[in-house]
């Protein structure tokens, strides 16, 4: 029976620990008795409150919790990106984690194997709001802000909250294989095999709040023409600033290229477009700005590790 062992805390994120649980315990359902999941959770002793203000109690309490674990995950808080968690939380996790054959963090879990020093030189990622500050007290670590989960050899890190859901269910398709994690997407009528490949967000969501900014003024600008030249010196010369001030300028500010920023705004339109239109793939790489077919599989192969095709047959709603 595989174990599990989910690290709590007192105002954790509720939806970080009952989503996964509530994917593996629906997973037992479909799986022989003896490859079950069976889940503890590890925290402090007696009740204590998640963020949201439900009551919650842990199974076992830090310092008991000495055993080898299958998996090992940190659910995340609010307060993590800015609090470094106990001695006591920090010595559990690092004695589960070297026991264990994988473990990993879900959303902002991911400052606490921080804290114990376990992301150091891994690929990692946690809820796009915090990326920035988990890039910048571990900068050891290699922070992809986009991706819906990642795994770095043994350790699997998850973005935000609803996120630990899609790597529960990847975790019971790696172990059980996807007609099962298939049936248990459906029972959670959740969207089936997000396999890490999907965008936490879109570009739109990161528009400057002030509309009259010269950057919010290049965001407007790219939206509406993504199928024509975007080149540094055509958006430069929308806001009337020169090249080189305004790269360095657009850096600063969105702390991105204007060409990152213009290509993944077109894999984002692209992405939207393959979950919820019949287009081509040529019509859909043309209206997007990539051109060609061919142009944009290698710029979904280098961004989210799927072609379009593949991309529409996992993330396309039936």
């Amino acid at each position: 029976m595989p174990s599990v062992a989910i690290l709590v805390f007192p105002k954790v994120q509720a939806l970080d620990v009952s989503g996964p649980m509530d994917v593996f315990d629906e997973a037992n359902a479909f799986v022989a008795a003896e490859r079950r999941y069976d889940v503890t959770l590890i925290g402090p002793r007696g009740f204590f409150h998640a963020s949201n203000g439900m009551p919650m109690a842990a199974h076992e309490h830090y310092e008991r919790a000495t055993r080898k674990f299958d998996l090992v995950l940190v659910a995340g808080g609010p307060s993590l990106p800015s609090e470094a968690p106990d001695l006591v939380v920090l010595s559990c996790i690092k004695r589960l984690t070297a026991l264990a054959t994988r473990y990993g963090s879900i959303c902002t879990g991911a400052f606490i194997l921080g804290h114990a020093g376990l992301l150091n030189g891994r690929r990692v990622t946690t809820h796009w709001q915090n990326a920035d500050a988990l890039a910048q007290q571990f900068p050891l670590a290699e922070v992809d802000r986009d991706r819906i989960h990642v795994r770095d050899g043994a350790l699997l890190t998850s973005a935000g909250v609803t996120a630990g859901i899609d790597l529960a269910l990847a975790i019971v398709n790696e172990d059980h294989g996807s007609a099962v994690a298939l049936a248990v997407a459906k029972r959670l009528v959740v969207v089936a095999q997000r396999q890490g490949g999907q965008s936490q967000f879109s570009p739109y969501i990161a528009a400057p709040s002030d509309d009259g900014s010269p950057l919010a003024v290049i965001y407007r600008f790219v939206m509406a023409n993504l199928n024509g030249k975007l080149s540094v010196g055509d958006l430069a010369e929308h806001v009337g600033m020169s090249r080189r001030n305004f790269a360095r300028f657009f850096l600063q500010e969105a702390k991105t290229t204007p060409g990152e920023f213009v290509e993944q705004a077109r894999v984002d339109a692209a992405r939207n477009l393959l979950e919820g239109s019949p287009l081509a793939l040529k019509e859909i790489a043309f209206q997007c700005g990539f051109g060609t077919p061919h142009r944009m599989r290698q710029v979904f192969a280098k961004r989210l590790g799927v072609t379009p095709g593949q991309y529409r047959a996992s993330f396309r709603s039936p």
